[in-house]
């Protein structure tokens, strides 16, 4: 039995004999501080807790692995022909490949069809794919790069040094895309035709004109949002503390004020990623994509307009491979930038 507290006539606090203490279950509803957790690990659980956003890395992964694993293994080749084996279905045979199968041996089957020249079009699917991917997260990297020291150099300084750099973006996003990858394509030409690198050559004048370009126009956006992310916490106790601490300007920018801008550039990244996909396969679409025999997504596409009535799985499969690919990094991106802004948090 508890004991009773004898209250002083004379105080004016409240008697403690008018409470209740509390049981133990009724404190441990009371305690409801979570964990210490690191902001990207509690933005990591946030995404991982958004099903749409896991469900399209899922894909994203799936898709990548397809695209890198699928061809040390596939028997055939994206420049494999077989005359005898015109816009075969999707898992059909061509006579020769039956009379083959007839006596005794294994043929691996279409799984796509083929197409106008025999070639197995899932290995080409495959491989434009992997084109896609490649031109995405270079690109994306390209951008990262030079956006964000940049845009973090224009908003620290500040002052003259910020409006000229601004005005120079403003410039650049005036800049029309496709007539500058016009120019270097044509201007790449002769270089490629000198050059004795297999890769430069196999990818040829217009995919090197792409990366060119995002390298010269794409990166302002990614820029523009890393300069809003320094003035904003360029005021900050910390940055003043290293400034006071006689901290190098390059020592401030690197090790304070970009670390904090991490979340800003990895959604404009993820942002990045598909709309370098999308400009590709369209450039590829026109005609000034890879080079020919290497497949692109849009090239394929480009390639199946002429049978559209007679073969439309021609054209099915590399635009679906698109839309999946685009949409789930527009998906991902969404997920990420809830994850990563403190306001959308519920």
């Amino acid at each position: 039995m508890e004991k009773k507290i004898k209250k002083n006539p004379l105080s004016f606090q409240i008697d403690p004999n008018l409470f209740q203490r509390a049981s133990d279950e009724e404190k441990a509803q009371i305690v409801t501080q979570r964990e210490s957790v690191s902001f990207m690990r509690d933005a990591m659980r946030r995404l991982v807790h958004n099903r749409m956003a896991m469900i399209c890395l899922v894909i994203l992964v799936v898709i990548t692995l397809i695209a890198i694993i699928v061809p040390m293994v596939y028997p055939y080749t994206y420049t494999q022909q077989d005359v005898t084996a015109k816009y075969l279905r999707p898992f059909e045979y061509s006579a020769k490949e039956q009379a083959r199968m007839a006596a005794g041996q294994k043929v691996f089957p279409h799984i796509m069809g083929t197409d106008n020249l025999g070639r197995d079009y899932a290995i080409r699917v495959i491989y434009g794919t992997r084109i896609s991917l490649m031109v995405g997260f270079i690109s994306a990297l390209i951008v990262v790069c030079i956006g964000i020291l940049y845009g973090a150099v224009s908003g620290y300084f500040g002052g003259k040094v910020d409006l000229i750099m601004m005005r120079i973006v403003d410039i650049i996003y005036s800049l029309p895309d496709v007539l500058i990858v016009i120019l270097l394509s044509v201007a790449i030409k002769d270089i490629i035709s000198t050059s004795k690198s297999d890769l430069i050559v196999r990818l040829g004048a217009g995919m090197i004109s792409i990366f060119i370009v995002f390298g010269l126009l794409y990166w302002v956006g990614m820029a523009r949002q890393v300069r809003g992310q320094i003035l904003s916490i360029k005021e900050q106790e910390y940055v003043l503390a290293s400034k006071a601490a006689g901290a190098s300007a390059m020592h401030i920018i690197l090790k304070h004020m970009i670390p904090n801008c991490i979340s800003v550039i990895i959604i404009t990244a993820a942002m990045q990623i598909p709309s370098a996909i999308f400009t590709e396969s369209f450039l590829s679409f026109v005609g000034m994509g890879v080079s020919i025999p290497m497949p692109s997504l849009g090239s394929l596409a480009s390639d199946a307009r002429s049978g559209l009535v007679s073969y439309p799985y021609m054209l099915l499969f590399p635009a679906l491979t698109i839309f999946l690919i685009v949409l789930s990094f527009n998906l991902l991106g969404n997920g990420l930038r809830d994850a990563f802004d403190p306001k959308l948090r519920s």
